[in-house]
């Protein structure tokens, strides 16, 4: 995710007072791991940390000094964002902020405040709210961002996941293709973390922590995702046919309990589509947000192919995109152009 850490009034100050809590609260990684105030299986997590860098630098992600320091921030997320719809439709109303431009969300490190402000949005009748908790956000290289507790909770795969997500977004932005940004680093870092967990499988003293998952695993869940990915996009298509529609909140009610009962039975192989099917958010305005980031996943599963999946060189081509300001429209080409790209990128920096 990437926070709208610039503007103007008491929403600015907010904002910066939340970010200083965070740089005021760093602690270096290699003392974290040695702090008997820290669980043991916190220690552990943040032994892979080291690693994930390592290995990020090897893809040609820019990495620097990030993710050298530890915030053992409380609760389960970072972060709360809200986006907003207009009733009865599906597309997000977005924020504009300054050096990042519009963006589909707006981040508050108080809950409570992002809370009172859905509130606000929603009794106004003219929209419809999603409220979310992001564990990790990136302050696009700006700032030496840290691992924090909210990071940690679900373990070593999402873990290395959203580090190498987070560290895409340092590499390489997209201003105002904010709906891009997020599915091309969702997209390198799933990529990314399957082929870690592969490389640490052949490393000596992979075993060493705890509960590593094996990368048939990671691999696995990732599948379901996107299973889970292609149902929402499915949905969401559906939805959108009803816009017009007068009675479209009955409507639109029975097609949701519908999907819910067949989310409910579609075959994974790691989660278990039951609770997923229970736990899955299908507001229009929590549809906004997902439905669009994720509707790209095959497109840049395609241009990965096209590169006879070499994700270094998928990556050369984002860092290319962003340096010389190119839209987002023209990623999605033919072989013979990307060729002719790849040609012109020189090493990663």
């Amino acid at each position: 995710m990437v926070p709208n850490l610039a503007l103007c009034g008491c929403y600015y100050g907010h904002l910066a007072s939340g970010q200083l809590r965070v740089l005021w609260q760093r602690q270096p990684i290699e003392k974290a791991r040695v702090d008997p105030a820290h669980p043991e299986d916190v220690r552990a997590l943040l032994g892979l940390v080291e690693s994930v860098r390592r290995f990020a630098r090897e893809l040609g992600l820019s990495v620097d000094d990030q993710y050298t320091s530890y915030v053992d921030w409380p609760g389960d997320r970072m972060v709360t964002t809200i986006v907003r719809t207009r009733a009865g439709s599906l597309e997000s109303v977005p924020w504009w902020f300054p050096m990042v431009g519009h963006l589909p969300y707006k981040g508050y490190f108080d809950r409570a405040r992002a809370e009172a402000e859905a509130e606000r949005l929603t009794r106004s009748g003219e929209y419809d709210v999603c409220v979310s908790g992001v564990a990790a956000y990136s302050t696009l290289g700006w700032l030496d961002d840290p691992v924090t507790q909210p990071m940690l909770r679900r373990g070593a795969a999402s873990l290395v996941e959203t580090l190498l997500h987070e560290l895409v977004h340092a590499t390489a932005f997209l201003a105002g293709e904010a709906d891009f940004n997020e599915g091309v680093a969702q997209f390198i870092g799933q990529q990314a973390a399957i082929r870690f967990f592969e490389q640490a499988e052949r490393s000596a003293g992979a075993n060493e922590i705890a509960g590593l998952p094996s990368s048939e695993r990671v691999e696995a869940t990732i599948a379901d995702r996107w299973a889970i990915a292609r149902w929402t996009i499915a949905f969401k298509d559906r939805v959108a046919t009803l816009e017009k529609r007068p009675d479209r909140a009955a409507v639109r009610a029975k097609a949701e309990t519908e999907a819910r009962a067949e989310l409910a039975k579609i075959p994974l192989r790691v989660l278990e589509a039951e609770k997923v099917a229970i736990a899955a958010r299908l507001s229009d305005a929590c549809l906004a947000l997902r439905g669009t980031y994720i509707r790209d996943l095959p497109r840049h599963a395609r241009v990965l192919a096209s590169l006879d999946g070499d994700l270094n060189a998928m990556i050369e081509r984002l860092r290319l995109w962003a340096d010389e300001s190119r839209s987002s429209a023209d990623f999605f080409v033919d072989r013979a152009a990307r060729s002719s790209d790849r040609a012109q990128m020189g090493p990663a920096q």
